[in-house]
This record gives structure tokens, C-alpha cells and sequence, in this order.
């Protein structure tokens, strides 16, 4: 039998509570499972079967009549009891009341009793009890621990101890004949008693003594009026900072702005209508008055007609500023409303409008909605600066640089399409138009550069014509007499007049490239489009009866010898006949498109079929 089966079963099994038994030798711990032959095993050594011949004899029969025969000895209260002893369930848990004594002063001529607080601390874990008495000032009595910590009977001699129960809110109570009243308690107090289904009552104010009233009146200071005014001016002469007061508000609305435009109606002689822009700042509640600038209105730039300050409603007007004792009134943002009229210094100014952060602000913080005023619109002044005209020298747009500017710059160029068009340049020959017969006869090469616009001629010769060929102009960009603007490649287009200087030139043909350029290019040249010349002639059909009828009509009229092919000169003369206005590049990509043989004649039959007639 070990020693600490000897004790007492009260004694808690704890730390410290348990001793070791002296006459123990052996000290292994028994092994269970074994290896045998590979297994393992358990062994059965240390287990005990009690015999049961009623058990026996019912499985020699194969009838057992029940196997959980017997009845299970309950199971004892091991190291995590069942049911917590206070100790353990309530650890740490107090129960704090608030009350007080009254206790009476005698050779006391301003008072003859005193209140005395306590508070009273109840342990659920032992069932004892403490009470401390908080300490007050200058007030000539022992303060603090009150009663130790301790369990106390409920009268002297007995062993009835006080419990939680005994406590209740609104009653006295008995510690060593000292009455003590409980007014109040804590939260956890008062949610416990609640738990436990015994809710306390509502609490009591604590009364109060003439020495806490006299108390008070001794610590209760008035400062003088001029208190303030003396901090401040003995701290300035100490070499601090003046107090601010507004920090607060600064902080709050820093950086916030609201806007205004006025007008100012000037009625003096000279005078005329003058916008300016009202800013107030919401940090310091001072305002600012710009002038709203317009160029070549001969008023000299002066940036404010009022510097930022506070704006008075009525100002006081005095020989020595900030002398006078009268109080004026500030504009506050509840008095600009739009529509209103602020007097700043004498000029009344007419609110008409604010920006949309003022619109916000008195819509959510004053709960106003601003409505803009219309003002009749003033006619703007047009001005007229002729520019000169050009001089010769170098492009107009070098030119042009001196007039927009006292340091010109070089006009900019199109980098882009210098870069993806220079490869493309288009070739016509051309015949010159003029008033001379004989300069009528003399051909040109006219060369246009895609990638800058510049424009190259060429003059052609034959021989024994006594005329020079070679360079007739530099390239240069040739401007359009007729729409004042820089010729494009849109421009050039076969049988069109392009005039350079004082030389008109008319197109007559062009080379291959430029023909498939053309043809790529059929949204800039729509007249070298054969769908698109196809449905011009189409349209024409809407002067006959019916399309088969204009059909036989074109047919007739372009190919009167019935040869099924034409030339281009039969072409142009039917299609004038018939009266079909089309221009002579379409009628080249007409030729050219329905030129079979390569002989330059156009097949009848292949126009037939593309104007939509059957097939013979």
C-alpha cells in the first residue's frame, strides 16, 4: 500500500499536496506490447478476469443469456473533476459593492457626522471578504485597507459566515457592528447575480456631507476676466507664440475654397461692367477679390481688387484702425448666395454664378442649393489683323513665322508621311494652254512627289522643233490659284488644269505606276473607280422608259458601224452626243478597262456586260 493512499481523500490532488512514498524500490513502468516471433503482442499478465461459472456455462451451450452481464461500478472523480469546487470554478472571479458608513464628528462646529465610502470585495472562490476605504484628500482621518481580507460571521460568536447571497443593493449590512450601506456595484456583479437568478436592485445615489460640500468650495477657483488677456501678453514677453485659437478649424478646412463670380456695374462716366472672381476661405473666414482679365479690354493688369482679409457688412470707418471698441459684422458663407448682393468697401457687387465645389458645399453642409444667374451675353469684339502678303523668299509658311511670332520658328513638318509616301511619285504629261498658238504644241513631263507635296515639270523636245528641253521648274510646293491652298495628289487628275505661277497645264496621260496608284488609292481618285463609273452611267437610265431601252440606245449611239469595238475618239464623241457628262479620266479608265486586245478599242460586248445586259 503506497503512503499517499494513507491521506485523507479532502486533500486536494495538487502540486505541493503529494508526497513520494519512501519505501517504494521498485520505480519501472510496465511494458504492454511485445515483439513475438514478428507479432506484436499484448500481454495479459497484469490484466484480471474475474471468473463467472454462469457465464461459462451459457457459452458451453451457445445461448449466452446476455453479455453485458453484471452491472458497471461508476467511475470515480479523476484529476478533471465533474463537479468544480469553488475553488476551481470561481478562481478569480470577485463580487466589488460600493457603499458607505456614516460616522459621527463631535467639537465640529461646521458639521457633526461625515460620510465615509468603501467598497467591499466579496471572493466566490473562498468566501471571504475585504474592505478598503478610498482615500480623499485633506481629509484628517486614517484611509485605505479598512477590513483584511477574511471571512466574517454574521454575528460574533457564531460560525454563520456572510455568502453571496447576504448581498443586495439598496440594504445594510453588519461587519463587527459597524453598519455598512451598499448603493451600487459593478458590471460583472451585477451580471452574475443575474446568472444565478437572483437579480439585484436598482442603485442609490451616495449622499453627501458638508465637509465634501466645503470641500469643493475651497478647490472651486474663479479666475478674474483679464486672466486670458495676461497669459497671453507674459507669454509673448517670454518670447512664446500668440495662442491660436482657430486651429482647430484651420485643420478642418484647410485648402477649402468657395468661388464666386460677381459683377461690379461701374456708373461712374467711364465706367463699364466688371467681373471679378470672390474667393472665401473657410479656414479663416476672409475673402479675396481677382479681377477677371480680357485681353484688350485697356485696363492696366492689376491681379486683386481686394486683398485677402475679412470683409465687413458695414465697415467702420475711423482716423486710428483698430482703436475703436464697436464690434463689426464679417460676411460668413450663409450671407453669398447667388442672386445676392455683397457691399465691399461702397461697390455692390451682384453674385451670378459659382463653381461646382461651392455647389456641393452649401448643399451638404447648409443644406442650400445655389442657383445660378443668367446674364445677358455681350457681344465679343472681332478683331481683324491683315496679314501681309507674301514676299518670295523661301515658303510662305517661313514667312508667316515673322508675323506670328517676334522669334520664329521653322514650320513643322509631316515626318509621317514624308516617311510612307516618299517612294511615291506620280508622272503625267501635260500640254501648256495659252493665249500664243505656237506655245500650245509644246509638251511636259509634270512629276508630283507624295511624301512633301512639291511638284517637278519637265519640258520635252523634238527634234528641229527649236524649243529646249530640260528643267522647265524646280520642285516646289505649288499653291492652287483657284482655292488659295497647297496642291495635294488628289488634285491631279487626267484631263484637269493645274496652273503653277503664270503656266496652265493640261493633264493628258500618265504612266502605269501612277495608274495603279490610282486604282489603290480609288477613295482619293473616285474618277479612276470603274464600279463607280459603271453606276454613273447607270444612272442615266432614268431619262428611258425602261434600262434595256437605254442599253440598245448607248450601244447604238457609240458603235454605229456595228464593228464591236471602238476607239476613244468614237467614245467621247457618242457619249457626248448622248449627252453623258463624264470627265475624261473616267473615260480613260473606262477605255482601259474594257481594252481586250491591248489595241486600245474598247469591246462593246464587255461594256454590254458590265452594265448589266445578257449575254448573247
Amino acid at each position: 500500500m503506497s503512503l499517499n493512499s494513507q491521506f485523507p481523500k479532502q486533500v486536494p490532488f495538487l502540486p505541493g499536496h503529494v508526497f513520494s512514498d519512501p519505501f517504494k524500490e521498485n520505480h519501472h513502468k510496465t511494458q504492454q506490447f511485445s515483439h513475438i516471433n514478428g507479432t506484436v503482442q499484448e500481454k495479459t499478465n497484469f490484466i484480471h478476469e474475474e471468473f463467472d461459472p454462469n457465464l461459462m456455462d451459457s457459452m458451453k451451450f451457445n445461448a449466452p443469456p446476455n453479455l453485458t452481464y453484471g452491472s458497471r461500478q461508476p467511475p470515480e472523480n479523476d484529476y478533471i473533476p465533474r463537479i468544480q469546487p469553488p475553488w476551481l470554478k470561481y478562481d478569480r472571479a470577485v463580487l466589488r459593492f460600493y457603499g458607505y458608513f456614516q460616522e459621527s464628528v463631535v467639537e465640529n462646529p461646521n458639521e457633526n457626522f461625515r460620510i465615509r465610502k468603501v467598497i467591499i470585495y466579496y471572493y466566490l472562490s473562498d468566501g471571504t471578504i475585504h474592505v478598503t476605504e478610498p482615500r480623499v484628500p485633506n481629509a484628517g482621518i486614517p484611509q485605505g485597507l479598512f477590513i483584511k481580507r477574511q471571512k466574517i460571521t454574521k454575528k460574533l460568536g457564531k460560525q454563520d459566515f456572510y455568502k453571496w447571497e447576504d448581498f443586495q443593493l439598496c440594504s445594510n449590512i453588519n461587519f463587527y457592528e459597524r453598519v455598512f450601506r451598499i448603493q451600487d456595484c459593478d458590471t460583472f456583479t451585477r451580471e452574475f447575480y443575474e446568472y444565478m437568478g437572483k437579480p439585484l436592485n436598482l442603485p442609490e445615489q451616495m449622499p453627501r456631507d458638508n465637509f465634501e460640500n466645503i470641500r469643493e468650495t475651497k478647490e472651486l477657483k474663479i479666475n478674474p476676466p483679464d486672466t486670458k488677456e495676461y497669459k497671453e501678453y507674459f507669454e509673448v514677453k517670454l518670447g512664446g507664440g500668440h495662442p491660436n485659437g482657430g486651429l482647430n478649424k484651420y485643420l478642418q478646412n484647410d485648402r477649402k475654397v468657395l468661388s464666386f463670380d460677381i459683377i461690379w456695374d461701374d456708373a461712374s462716366i467711364e465706367g463699364q461692367l466688371n467681373y471679378y472672381t470672390l474667393n472665401f476661405y473657410l479656414a479663416d473666414d476672409t475673402c479675396e477679390v481677382k479681377e477677371v482679365r480680357k485681353q484688350n479690354s485697356g485696363k492696366d493688369p492689376y491681379p486683386l481688387m481686394l486683398r485677402r482679409q475679412k470683409i465687413p457688412k458695414a465697415p467702420i470707418l475711423t482716423h486710428y484702425p483698430g482703436m475703436t471698441l464697436k464690434k463689426e459684422e464679417f460676411y460668413s458663407p450663409p450671407d453669398l448666395i447667388c442672386g445676392n448682393t455683397v457691399k465691399i468697401y461702397g461697390r455692390e457687387c451682384f453674385i451670378y454664378g459659382c463653381d461646382d465645389f461651392t455647389k456641393e458645399y452649401y448643399l451638404n453642409v447648409l443644406g442650400i442649393q445655389q442657383k445660378p444667374a443668367t446674364l445677358k451675353q455681350e457681344r465679343g469684339k472681332k478683331f481683324y489683323q491683315p496679314v501681309p502678303p507674301y514676299n518670295g523668299y523661301g515658303y510662305e509658311e517661313d514667312s508667316l513665322g515673322s508675323v506670328y511670332s517676334l522669334q520664329p520658328k521653322p514650320p513643322k513638318k509631316d515626318v509621317r508621311k514624308n516617311f510612307t509616301q516618299d517612294q511615291f511619285i506620280l508622272r503625267f504629261e501635260a500640254r501648256q494652254i495659252s493665249e500664243v498658238r505656237e506655245e500650245n504644241s509644246r509638251r511636259f513631263i509634270i512629276s508630283f512627289y507624295c511624301g512633301d507635296d512639291t511638284v517637278q515639270v519637265y519640258q520635252t523636245s523634238e527634234r528641229n522643233s527649236g524649243i529646249w528641253g530640260g528643267k522647265f521648274q524646280e520642285r516646289s510646293r505649288q499653291k492652287n490659284p483657284l482655292t488659295n491652298d497647297y496642291y495635294t495628289e488628289k488634285d491631279f487628275q487626267l484631263g484637269g488644269i493645274v496652273q503653277f505661277n503664270v503656266y496652265k497645264f493640261q493633264l493628258m496621260r500618265a504612266d502605269e505606276f501612277t495608274i495603279n496608284y490610282m486604282k489603290q488609292k480609288s477613295d482619293v481618285f473616285k474618277e479612276a473607280d470603274i464600279s463607280q463609273i459603271i453606276a454613273k452611267l447607270r444612272l442615266f437610265a432614268d431619262g428611258y422608259p425602261n434600262f434595256d431601252s437605254f442599253l440598245l440606245d448607248l450601244m447604238k449611239k457609240l458603235d454605229k458601224q456595228l464593228k464591236g469595238y471602238i476607239d476613244f475618239e468614237e467614245l467621247s464623241q457618242g457619249l457626248q452626243e448622248l449627252g453623258f457628262n463624264l470627265t475624261l479620266q473616267e473615260q480613260y479608265f473606262l477605255m482601259r478597262e474594257f481594252d481586250r486586245n491591248g489595241e486600245w478599242k474598247l469591246c462593246m460586248q464587255s461594256l454590254w456586260e458590265a452594265l448589266g445586259g445578257k449575254r448573247a
